[in-house]
């Protein structure tokens, strides 16, 4: 009889098994997954598994890497972090720069860029430490900024007609394709013709942002907008300052 029991409930078992389960996504703890071929009382409680599938994609830039985590990030806007001080507002950041070989860390709408220090260092530790960073980040449910993101390139009351045009030149035609690549290219001012753009993100010393900016941003900017002679790029004094602190820390860690 005991042998005839265990028979049945083996086939019962294989049965399920074949036929495969359905059971609702929740967040956390369990959920009661019921199986095809069961007996209608017959029921088990499946803990959840919640499965982040993070895709990382190269960048022109070798010393930068693109993390796109499935799910938005900022959702709009772009966010720069130049240096470990730079990231108060944002828990994630923070931990990304505690990963040895991180220089600097990027956020746009649904993608982390990620620079390294030095490009003869191997991405093999940094992309791995960067990938679990980023899921338990993630599963723990935490904002990722506190308080608002700022849009620089958003228009303004003060913006004269040709402002007006380049900030939408920017918005529609540029940003998105270089947000593409996991960097971004923010408006700093328009005086006696020149366009003045910050690159970041990927595009920060990337050794084809010139070409990018000349023959691709300002033949645009030219095209579309007459009054335009020249676009060049600028950086805020912060970041000029943050770059030679870095230098130094590097050479005296070199040495």
């Amino acid at each position: 009889m005991a042998a005839h029991m265990r028979w049945g409930l083996r086939q019962l078992l294989r049965g399920a098994d074949a036929a495969g389960f359905r059971f609702p996504v929740t967040s956390r703890g369990y959920v009661t997954q019921s199986f095809k071929g069961a007996h209608p009382g017959i029921r088990r409680l499946q803990p959840t598994i919640r499965l982040l599938s993070i895709q990382t994609q190269d960048t022109p830039n070798p010393r930068s890497l693109k993390f796109l985590p499935g799910k938005p990030v900022l959702g709009s806007g772009t966010l720069d972090f130049p240096s470990p001080s730079s990231a108060e507002c944002s828990s994630l950041a923070r931990d990304l720069f505690e990963i040895e070989g991180v220089k600097s860390v990027f956020f746009g709408p649904d993608f982390i860029t990620i620079t390294k220090a030095d490009e003869d260092a191997e991405w093999t530790d940094i992309k791995r430490n960067a990938l679990d960073t980023i899921a338990k980040f993630f599963e723990s449910g935490d904002p990722i900024t506190i308080g608002a993101v700022p849009h620089e390139c958003s228009l303004s009351e003060d913006d004269d007609d040709v402002v007006c045009l380049i900030k939408e030149l920017l918005d529609t035609r540029i940003r998105p394709t270089v947000q593409e690549d996991g960097g971004d290219v923010i408006f700093k001012g328009f005086e006696n013709g020149t366009v003045k753009l910050k690159l970041v993100g990927s595009c920060t010393g990337c050794p084809s942002s010139t070409v990018t900016l000349k023959n691709g941003i300002q033949n645009m900017m030219q095209f579309y907008i007459p009054e335009v002679d020249n676009v060049e790029q600028v950086e805020d004094e912060v970041d000029e300052v943050n770059a030679k602190v870095f230098t130094e820390v590097e050479r005296k860690l070199q040495e």
